[in-house]
């Protein structure tokens, strides 16, 4: 814990002193001495009841309490107790938080992650960093104590945990999901799933990011390892292409993929947690944390690949549009929209006059038919009356008139 708490301390000569002090008091012991000539010290069963009182209020979880172990032969206390694994965990969470990855009271180690069939994944390590870029990450720490197709099975088992739905979930979606598992990745957002109970939004596409950190191996291991996850495993962490019906999309959907890096704690060692270390399952390239967990071909390249394509679809529609506009067969403009529309609606036709002429040439019609009217309305008010056919002064004789 000495890169941890005193990360810029060149001697852990104050961490041992504190050490002596709270020996002193019966809060902790020293378990054993590594190769290095380190030691390892640890809580006792008092201190672990302070560290509890201090620590879990503020919502920190303290590992369990680890007892004196004895040889039962020779009554000699043993240091089982303490692996190099846990070393591992503790030396990468420190590199993290000298590179400014994480408070140092921002690190858990062993949170539990409970399946429907009730198996617990447990991650060795979990990171709170917004202030990073890093809103959480869950860590593996293997020393190929595991098989590879071990760890694949790990990144399938959280796979399965992001898409969980919680207890309370409403029933027609656990029904919904429970009929057409599908639906998970189209109609059940992150937000309605248990993952975001626990961890905040990852501030990018996909689930909770998870990485595997190789320890005190080769890199030939290493290498063979990360094959096999990166082919065994491309179910979980690979993206999909986009369904849409756009043409040229190139961008991918890592909604539903658990994002995955890999390094060593060589690497992050002799270079630093923020450097440019870590490499994503699917690129070849190492980046820096943030940028192997960023997705420049998904969703923002999406919506910019979308959009262009939209506007490139409605220049087509626009074209072959243009293309049918009919033509004045007198004049020989194109006809306006409001004139094709006359021309074209239904029931338009009556009222529409001559369907070959543009606007301009039906409204010349108009007005010429409009003066024929107004012109014979005028010679029939200017006409005299009939004269009648009768002599002045005669009586006209009626239908029914006496012969002579």
């Amino acid at each position: 814990m000495w890169k941890l708490t005193r990360p810029h301390n060149k001697h852990d000569k104050l961490v041992r002193d504190n050490l002596l002090d709270l020996e002193d008091h019966h809060l902790v012991r020293p378990e054993l001495v590594k190769e290095d000539q380190r030691q390892v010290w640890v809580l006792t069963k008092r201190g672990h009841g302070e560290a509890k009182q201090l620590l879990e209020p503020k919502g920190i979880r303290v590992s369990a309490l680890r007892e004196k172990k004895y040889d039962p032969v020779t009554g000699k206390l043993l240091g089982a107790s303490y692996d190099d694994h846990a070393a591992a965990v503790t030396s990468t969470a420190a590199e993290l938080h000298v590179a400014g990855i994480g408070h140092r009271l921002g690190f858990q180690t062993e949170i539990g992650h409970r399946l429907g069939n009730g198996y617990v994944q447990r991650a060795d390590l979990v990171v709170r960093a917004p202030e990073a870029g890093v809103p959480v990450l869950l860590l593996e720490i293997d020393r190929r104590s595991e098989d590879a197709h071990e760890l694949v099975a790990k990144l399938r088992r959280y796979w399965e945990w992001g898409r969980l739905l919680p207890k309370d979930a409403d029933k027609h979606t656990v029904d919904l999901v429970r009929s057409r598992p599908d639906v998970i990745g189209r109609l059940v957002d992150h937000e309605q799933r248990l993952w975001r109970r626990f961890y905040p939004p990852t501030g990018r596409e996909g689930l909770v990011p998870v990485a595997f950190v190789f320890a005190d191996t080769t890199e030939a291991k290493v290498a063979n390892t990360v094959k096999v996850l990166e082919e065994s495993g491309r179910r979980y962490w690979a993206p999909r292409r986009y369904d849409t019906d756009h043409r040229g999309i190139t961008a991918l959907d890592y909604g539903q993929a658990v994002p995955v890096v890999v390094t060593t704690l060589e690497q992050l060692q002799d270079h630093g947690a923020d450097a440019a270390v870590w490499r994503r399952l699917g690129r070849t390239d190492h980046q820096t944390l943030t940028a192997a967990l960023d997705n420049p071909d998904g969703d923002a390249l999406y919506r910019a690949q979308a959009t262009r394509a939209d506007a490139q679809a409605e220049q087509r529609r626009a074209a072959e549009r243009e293309a049918q506009r009919p033509v004045c067969w007198r004049c020989g403009q194109k006809f306006t929209d409001e004139r094709w529309k006359e021309t074209t609606a239904r029931g338009g036709a009556w009222s529409a006059g001559d369907l070959t002429a543009c606007g301009t040439c039906h409204a010349d019609d108009v007005a010429r038919e409009e003066a024929a009217r107004q012109a014979a309305r005028l010679q029939a008010a200017a006409s005299p009356p009939p004269e009648e056919d009768q002599e002045p002064g005669r009586r006209g004789r009626g239908f029914f008139r006496r012969r002579s």
